[in-house]
């Protein structure tokens, strides 16, 4: 009976025919099979002394085994040997250097007539992938979302100097309906991830419950096979959207084995379509890679009935966490100190933030964005400014100085001609000759900070009298105002003129006279 097994509804009908008292020949020619071949299964079925009723019962797989007995290898005392050093050769083979071929020479030398080394290379990987059993996992729909990076780029021309960009590329898939998405950035930093995976999220159109990552850098600080440690912009990136991080455990790509096969089928249907064009940028290469994407979702797939993208629509958009209504900023946290002319110094712009006076030589915690910049002490935030990319430029809110330096950035001719107006109009009518007397304006602040004071410090009536004195002589300088307040405060103010009209007569001769051209006497 060697050779291969025939079909167990054959031997069943061999049975039956036997029984109904059918010659050999006779049954070979009916069944098609060697005469030596039915002896050989009467012959089996007699020595087991089995019942042939109980046999036309027994289901096929369990009537193979019984008369086939098992696989006499695994019931060799060479197989049972190798079983028991499992755990031997399991530890050996993590070591350097140490392959399945030094191990079986090791054994031949314990047993001179073990295994061949095919023999014991198939013993020994069949019992290793035995305590390695892999688990078929079920996905909930909108629960999690794979990401991962391919490990092969695609490139694009720099068209300026004719250089070969790589530049590598984001992958990730829904688990449940298997929906892709790919797109290629320009690095693997923690910017263009986070870029990365905003744009997925977008053409998702909605967020999962979970992210699975793998433990690259840019999402891994630290990687733990029970507790990695997170990068905090994909923190904050993901607490911005609703989502928790359950990274991959390391070195455990079947974690992520959608993702992982879905690099493979970008290899095929994106890479290999598209590897001979040429791109001069990339964002005619990310329009390409797209375009190649929307079509490997909407192909049907080889073993079900829909393809990707109708299974997305159809059962897993809806249940995807809404998109909050603002995008998310990666968050930049620095601990700084607030200089004497209390402003902190924001190394990477090259650029001054104000911050209140009162604060000057503290430790501040700085959070700043693409576009703001918050400053915060003892959990308080106490400035907030647009980001300014100005190298050595100064952000300032005026509040956040002391009145001494408000007043030095406040200075120009509408702010002097306010205050001047709300004191008095010949002080008002002095600062206008002054900055219309043709010097520059920064040459007559200090000449008008002089006059505020004297303003202050002097009584109304002698500060105008003064200023009118000035507009009299033209002579608008400070110290000649304040000589003029000084002499007045002495001697007290000047006597006004009594004007006394002339009595009223007819020998007026009036204005008329005096311009007529020959005189009528």
């Amino acid at each position: 009976m060697a050779g291969k097994l025939k079909p167990m509804s054959q031997i069943k009908q061999l049975l039956l025919l036997h029984g109904q008292g059918r010659k050999i020949k006779y049954i070979a020619r009916t069944l098609g099979i060697s005469r030596n071949t039915v002896k050989s299964y009467l012959g089996r079925i007699q020595d087991l002394k089995l019942d042939s009723g109980d046999i036309l019962s027994i289901d096929d797989p369990e009537l193979e085994h019984v008369l086939s007995g098992g696989n006499p290898a695994y019931k060799d005392d060479r197989f049972e040997y190798i079983k028991s050093k499992l755990d031997y050769y399991q530890q050996q083979l993590k070591q350097k250097g140490v392959t399945r071929k030094l191990l079986w020479e090791e054994y031949l030398e314990e047993v001179p007539s073990g295994y061949g080394l095919t023999q014991f290379c198939f013993h020994l990987k069949q019992q290793l992938l035995a305590r390695k059993p892999s688990m078929v996992l079920n996905h909930e729909p909108g629960e999690k979302l794979f990401i991962d990076f391919a490990g092969h780029k695609l490139s694009y021309i720099d068209i300026g100097t004719g250089e070969l960009i790589q530049c590598p590329v984001f992958v990730a898939c829904l688990p449940y309906s298997d929906y892709a998405f790919a797109i290629v950035v320009r690095s693997q930093g923690i910017d263009d991830f986070i870029f990365a995976l905003r744009q997925c999220l977008e053409f998702l159109g909605g967020s999962p419950i979970i992210l699975v990552p793998d433990n690259l850098k840019s999402a891994i600080v630290k990687a733990n096979r029970y507790e990695p440690e997170l990068n905090r912009a994909l923190e904050d990136f993901c607490n911005h959207y609703g989502i928790t991080v359950l990274p991959a455990r390391v070195a455990s790509p079947k974690d992520k084995a959608l993702v992982e096969n879905q690099v493979k089928l970008v290899y095929n249907r994106v890479y290999a379509r598209i590897r001979k064009l040429q791109f001069f940028d990339l964002h005619s290469l990310n329009e390409a890679v797209l375009d190649k994407i929307r079509k490997h979702n909407q192909t049907r797939m080889q073993k079900k009935p829909y393809c990707r993208e109708e299974r997305f629509l159809s059962m897993e958009k809806g249940k995807l966490l809404p998109l909050p209504e603002t995008q998310y900023e990666i968050k930049y946290y620095r601990e700084l100190t607030v200089a004497q002319n209390n402003y902190i110094y924001l190394t990477i712009d090259k650029h001054y933030y104000s911050v209140p006076y009162k604060w000057i030589g503290e430790k501040v915690k700085v959070i700043y964005t693409r576009s703001i910049v918050r400053i915060y002490i003892r959990g308080e935030m106490v400035a907030i400014h647009p980001r300014d990319y100005t190298i050595g430029g100064y952000s300032t809110i005026l509040d956040h100085l002391c009145s001494h330096h408000q007043h030095y950035l406040k200075r120009s001719p509408s702010y002097y001609m306010e205050r001047a107006e709300k004191i008095s109009k010949p002080l008002l009518q002095v600062m206008q000759s002054l900055f219309n007397g043709g010097r520059p304006p920064e040459q007559n602040y200090r000449t008008c900070d002089g006059l505020l004071s004297i303003s202050r410090k002097t009584s109304p009536e002698i500060f105008d009298e003064a200023c009118r004195r000035a507009i009299e002589f033209k002579c608008y300088s400070y110290k000649y105002i304040l000589s003029m307040v000084e002499k007045m405060q002495k001697y007290g103010l000047p006597e006004k003129e009594i004007f006394i009209p002339l009595p009223e007569h007819k020998n007026i001769r009036g204005r008329d006279y005096y311009n007529q051209l020959s005189l009528n006497l």
